[in-house]
């Protein structure tokens, strides 16, 4: 009687671990699907493909399902596992995950609006090298950032959260240097705007890089460090 039991309990530990794993999955595929819509946004503008940033501008509804269709599977289990202690940080880590993946999705949306904006009005303006610049460092954040959930690293996700730092510098930089070129030629005025919304987009994204990455510390580390110094987070990292 007490083997069957015992039997019984360690079938629902690895149906709960495979649903875990499962929904964990999910998550990483979504994060690959809005890597994809990011890296097509910064295409289309660069290039000045207007017909590739109306299909990103299309593919946010498929994200949007996907965040709320993840989220429901994690209310499911929630509700029926009760999760506790590391269980539980991992479903609470992947919902936040998500909605960041989701607003991420947004952001790359509307920097492919602008690209349709600025095809539209010929001449590009110049600040397209600062722009392409920072948009390959905050793409580089968001793929670290979903490694690190991946592979459970709070040391890669602390790296995330530093170079957030940097994107806001450069992020600063880049706007002086266009709000320049405005001064200099204000006929460019309604190009760089475009420029500049999209530019405020990658800050943005970034933003959402870092959160995620201050998920996986959580996730890791049980510790929430969203409004702690990233010294005191490196020491606790490095410690432990």
């Amino acid at each position: 009687m007490n083997s069957k039991a015992g039997n019984h309990g360690h079938h629902i530990s690895q149906q709960f671990n495979a649903e875990l794993e499962a929904i964990k999955k999910r998550m990483l595929e979504m994060g690959g699907a809005v890597e994809q819509q990011l890296s097509d946004a910064m295409v289309s503008i660069t290039s000045a493909d207007s017909g590739l940033g109306a299909r990103v501008m299309k593919e946010d509804d498929a994200i949007d399902e996907l965040e709320v269709s993840i989220d429901e599977e994690c209310s499911l289990i929630l509700a029926r596992r009760q999760p506790a202690a590391s269980d539980l940080r991992l479903v609470l880590a992947i919902i936040k995950t998500v909605r960041d993946l989701e607003r991420i999705g947004d952001e790359s949306s509307k920097i492919a609006r602008m690209a349709v904006k600025l095809s539209e009005e010929g001449e590009f303006p110049e600040g397209f090298v600062e722009f392409k610049h920072l948009g390959d460092r905050v793409s580089n954040m968001v793929n670290m950032a979903l490694d690190a959930f991946a592979r459970y690293d709070a040391e890669e996700a602390l790296k995330v959260a530093q170079t957030d730092r940097e994107v806001d510098r450069e992020y600063g930089s880049a706007m002086r240097s266009m709000i320049t070129y405005m001064m200099e030629d204000q006929r460019s005025i309604s190009r760089i705007l475009n420029l500049l919304w999209a530019l405020r987009a990658l800050e943005r994204i970034g933003d959402h890089a870092k959160n995620i990455a201050e998920h996986v510390i959580y996730l890791v580390k049980g510790t929430d460090v969203r409004h702690e110094k990233l010294e005191d987070v490196a020491e606790q990292i490095v410690d432990e």
